[in-house]
């Protein structure tokens, strides 16, 4: 997959993945980091690398972001015998994430 295509991906799963499991995690990171909470809004400021990216932003170098799981769709090796399509499971995936304060526009 290309880069691009990467980080496309990763925007769209973050903005619009509905679980809401990681934010108790994602709040607490932060507020250690000393964020107000005011300021800590995951999935309008808070976001993958590959989506900070995609949005035109570069994490600053040195930065530590915030580690979390979630669930990411792969689609099964094995094909339904009787539709020949294959199927779609979902496993664990860790990530980390930034808040906007940690990155800076890219220069185009």
């Amino acid at each position: 997959m290309a880069t691009q295509e990467l980080q496309q991906e990763s925007l769209s799963r973050a903005v619009q993945g509905q679980s809401t499991a990681n934010y108790a995690e994602i709040y607490t990171g932060f507020a250690r980091m000393g964020i107000p909470e005011e300021d800590i809004k995951p999935r309008e400021n808070v976001f993958t690398y590959n989506a900070w990216r995609a949005l035109g932003r570069q994490v600053r170098k040195g930065e530590h972001g915030v580690k979390c799981l979630t669930f990411i769709v792969c689609e099964s090796k094995e094909t339904n015998p009787k539709t020949g399509e294959r199927g779609h499971y979902r496993r664990p995936w860790s990530t980390t994430v930034f808040h906007v304060s940690q990155t800076d526009k890219v220069q185009s």
